[in-house]
């Protein structure tokens, strides 16, 4: 087996390596204590073609695959966890848009992504429906040739900043064929945003969206009336497998600052590191950080080749966060009373790495889906 990435996955994760120094880390901080991401960051991040890297080359995009996206992610993660949700958004509707639309609207919807003329929102979780998404009750309510969208959506993330966004809404019976998916323009004057004040990922704007009346018409269905779960959920494995990239990015992030702290750090006349309560810890977590990274490229090494992944990218989504979560601890514990401060950035990447044990599905459901390939349905839960 082929453990390292080709010339041009390199090459890209290195130019995002360089960008995100220069560009975004900086920002990762002051974008926290502001509670939004910073002016021209959108702007920054479609000039460098992140918005576009799996739009088809003809529609503005960079067209790589889904390994060279994982690691271009990595990279940025390492750099600013919270920045990173502008390209995984653009990254999975992007997939859905390219995979649903027909000739006339793929380059009406594209282009404008690939060129960072929109902030793309996800709008599936509501208020009574989580991981039951396909019970939604948002409905669409036809008007002439086209519906209204009424009903509230939870959880969106970017939604106090997206200009359009995939919203699932019921417009047929119980079920998922009654759901029917709609990239619309996020009017306010039908679309009320509520903030939420999260314990993380504060910059990224995750709000709750009220729609009250708010018009779809048929040249913004994705993929048919009553597909938004047949067709449209395809897309949704892979997107895990990124999810867990960025997690243990920012997660090794804060265990190599750890180790370069015990390295330097003196007390009883040596380093720190000399303490096996101190250095032990931290070689083990680098070692499962580095495991389940290689489980993640395996998902999106075999979504590049059109090969099942569904089980591969759901165990990275329940194990990654989670791991990532107690590294990021233990590394913030290695600094002792320093760790514990909003100086250093420890303690944002920890609260926003938890973000994701709930975001794009929850460890329980995963496992889940996980338990059912597995096992088979009748055996499993």
């Amino acid at each position: 087996m082929d453990f390292e990435l080709g010339p041009e996955e390199r090459e890209l994760a290195e130019r995002v390596r360089a960008f995100a120094a220069e560009a975004l880390a900086p920002r990762y901080q002051a974008d926290h204590r502001a509670g939004r991401l910073g002016d021209g960051l959108h702007a920054a991040l479609a000039g460098a073609g992140l918005m576009g890297l799996r739009i088809p080359r003809d529609h503005g995009g960079l067209e790589v695959g889904a390994v060279a996206t994982g690691a271009a992610l990595e990279a940025m993660a390492r750099a600013n966890f919270n920045a990173c949700y502008l390209v995984l958004n653009a990254a999975l509707i992007s997939d859905i848009l390219v995979a649903n639309g027909d000739e006339r609207q793929r380059p009406a919807w594209l282009e404008p992504l690939a060129g960072g003329e929109v902030v793309p929102a996800l709008c599936l979780t509501e208020p009574a429906h989580g991981s039951d998404a396909a019970s939604i009750e948002l409905e669409g309510r036809r008007d002439g040739d086209g519906w209204r969208l009424v009903g509230e959506k939870a959880s969106v993330a970017l939604g106090v900043y997206a200009h359009r966004a995939v919203v699932f809404a019921r417009t047929g019976g119980p079920g998922a064929r009654g759901v029917t998916a709609f990239w619309v323009p996020l009017d306010d004057a039908f679309v009320e945003r509520r903030p939420y004040d999260d314990v993380g990922n504060r910059a990224v704007g995750r709000a709750a969206l009220t729609f009250d009346g708010l018009r779809a018409g048929p040249e913004d269905v994705i993929g048919g009336e009553g597909l938004g779960f047949v067709q449209v959920m395809r897309g949704f494995d892979y997107s895990r497998a990124l999810i867990g990239l960025m997690c243990l990015a920012a997660a090794s992030a804060s265990v190599d600052e750890a180790l370069e702290h015990a390295r330097t750090r003196q007390a009883f006349g040596q380093p720190i590191g000399r303490f096996q309560a101190v250095s032990f810890p931290l070689v083990e977590y680098a070692t499962q950080l580095r495991a389940a990274r290689l489980l993640c490229f395996q998902a999106l090494w075999l979504k590049d080749r059109g090969q099942p992944h569904t089980i591969e990218a759901n165990m990275a989504k329940w194990w990654a966060p989670r791991l990532s979560v107690d590294a990021a601890h233990q590394a913030l514990l290695t600094f002792g009373h320093h760790g514990w401060s909003e100086e250093l950035p420890l303690a944002q990447r920890m609260r926003d790495v938890m973000g994701l044990e709930i975001g794009d599905g929850t460890a329980q459901i995963t496992k889940l889906v996980v338990a059912r390939a597995l096992l088979g349905r009748e055996a499993a839960p």
